[in-house]
């Protein structure tokens, strides 16, 4: 606009004369025009483009030329022979890539907890990783040689909290209209099994954590839908209760609050009923243990406190100076700028307690935190899509696992800002890492815990190579210690920064003013 050199009167006059000679001189007949050519005008010196016919519809014509075309390639014929009787995750797999794919590595920590854990038929990975890392702190302080805590403990608080959460959402959004966007997130999902880190911690901090033995799984902790189906159910009727209460008199709003507390009642005899009466956070438990030199001990004392410990100075001594309680989440977002400090609108499980917030880094940054963390011997909880480029029967993630141009001689070329903002990828799945191989500084492979039993992968444990995690890890917990040097040093053998994990500058983004993305944004996703 501004740098366009203005036409005389004159000048203008003569192109107008010229375009209606133009105009004068079509002579198109409607039977032979195209419908993408009519009330087509072009005004310039060179021919006016060709454009191609649209069609509308599927022509059956041309999808019977294109099978002829297909099928006319022996490639093409060997190819469906193969893709109609198998997934094509199998027969598309490389041998070469699962050749490299070793669980052998240079960098791993000693203890890297046992037994492997299951989460079954349910939707708990967030809280299975929480309480994978949790529990390696646990069992350096009580020097055990197998443990785990108890995850149906803090699932059952999360579902009394994530309940309570909801209807104090839908009593904040009593002015939006039913249908907008914001309130038909909140009601299609109330009290789903995912998380977040940050959910994670705040039930530890309000409810404290169990052994499993003290309150494990129930069938319904197990194989979670019927129950999820049915609190759902009875929170989005609930829900429209609270709408309409507080559109009437004012009578009648002044009654929400003991309408309210008779649904989390409703809730909690649910919950208890289908999951156990959980122990109280308050009140003591009896602990009894062997530790891994076949010592007897018995251990008396509340949730909270048994939490607290994991804060001591015997604990944090024992876990190379972490404090376990006060972990962060970095997460990689390319479509946002590095440097910021995120979290979601009306995300989140306890109310008063910690938001869901992240610290936005490069992939780069992550990756040199946690490589310094399992140097440090400590779980790196990370979440990711974990359905991408990988097999869960050989414990695969690889994004040169599956050769699908190979397959259908197409590319596949999002990238991952691109899957996110067309809803191609979000953070599906929680797990944890425990060792790295790097070469030449920098990372090849990881080494993954999962929490879907020992059948699959390598005894329950997978094989991440370094560039599915660049494409599809979302985020990394970290402890906020901090090197001087913008990024810890991560050369193998070189220790001199091993208890410093992120710089000063990326810890302190946190006391930024985030920036509030809303409720549907991929990357509040929970895992």
């Amino acid at each position: 606009m501004g740098s366009s050199q203005s036409k005389t009167p004159a000048a203008e006059a003569a192109i107008a004369e010229k375009l209606m000679e133009r105009i004068r001189a079509l002579e198109i007949e409607e039977s032979d025009t195209h419908e993408s050519e009519r009330d087509f005008v072009y005004v310039g010196q060179d021919e006016p483009p060709h454009y191609t016919p649209r069609s509308t519809t599927v022509s059956v014509k041309a999808a019977e030329q294109w099978e002829k075309e297909l099928l006319k390639d022996p490639k093409n014929q060997l190819a469906l022979s193969a893709l109609t009787s198998n997934d094509p995750k199998d027969i598309l797999s490389q041998w070469s890539t699962k050749v490299a794919d070793t669980q052998t590595f240079n960098v791993q920590i000693g203890l890297e907890g046992y037994p492997v854990t299951n989460q079954r038929s349910s939707g708990r990975c967030w809280i299975f990783a929480a309480v994978n890392v949790f529990r390696v702190a646990v069992m350096r302080r009580y020097n055990l040689k197998e443990f785990e805590l108890s995850q149906a403990y803090m699932y059952y608080w999360d579902k009394l909290e994530k309940a309570n959460y909801f209807l104090e959402q839908i009593l904040d959004t009593t002015e939006e209209d039913l249908d907008c966007r914001e309130v038909q997130r909140l009601l299609e999902g109330p009290v789903g099994d995912g998380g977040q880190w940050d959910m994670a911690a705040n039930l530890v901090e309000k409810y404290g954590l169990v052994p499993q033995i003290i309150y494990p799984d129930s069938s319904n902790a197990m194989s979670s839908g019927t129950m999820n189906s049915l609190i759902t159910t009875k929170l989005r009727e609930d829900a429209l209760e609270l709408r309409r209460l507080s559109k009437r008199s004012p009578s009648a709003r002044s009654t929400i609050g003991a309408v309210k507390e008779k649904m989390m009642r409703e809730i909690h005899l649910m919950l208890t009923l289908m999951l156990g009466p959980p122990p109280s956070s308050t009140k003591e438990f009896t602990w009894e243990y062997y530790d891994k030199d076949d010592k007897f001990f018995s251990l008396k004392t509340t949730p909270l406190k048994f939490a607290a410990e994991l804060s001591s100075k015997a604990s944090v001594q024992a876990n190379s100076g972490a404090d376990v309680n006060r972990l962060f989440s970095l997460v990689n977002d390319p479509r946002n700028s590095y440097g910021q400090h995120l979290s979601v609108s009306r995300l989140g499980n306890v109310i008063g307690l910690r938001p869901v917030r992240y610290v936005n880094v490069d992939m780069d940054t992550m990756k040199k935190a946690a490589i310094s963390m399992l140097r440090s011997e400590i779980p790196v909880f990370f979440g990711c899509d974990v359905g991408k480029f990988s097999n869960s029967a050989s414990g695969i993630m690889d994004t040169g696992l599956i050769d699908y141009d190979l397959g259908f001689n197409i590319h596949l070329g999002l990238s991952k800002a691109q899957r996110l903002m067309s809803g191609e990828s979000v953070m599906t799945h929680a797990m944890v890492l425990t060792a790295v191989h790097v070469v030449d500084g920098k990372p090849v492979r990881w080494r993954v815990q999962n929490s879907w039993g020992e059948r699959v992968g390598t005894k329950g444990f997978f094989v991440m190579s370094d560039k599915w995690m660049d494409e599809f890890v979302y985020q990394a917990v970290v402890d906020p210690r901090y090197t001087t040097s913008p990024f810890p040093n991560s050369s193998v053998g070189d220790k001199t920064n091993e208890s410093r994990f992120v710089s000063s500058e990326t810890r302190d983004i946190l006391k930024q003013t985030p920036r509030m993305l809303p409720v549907w944004d991929p990357i509040g996703a929970l895992a």
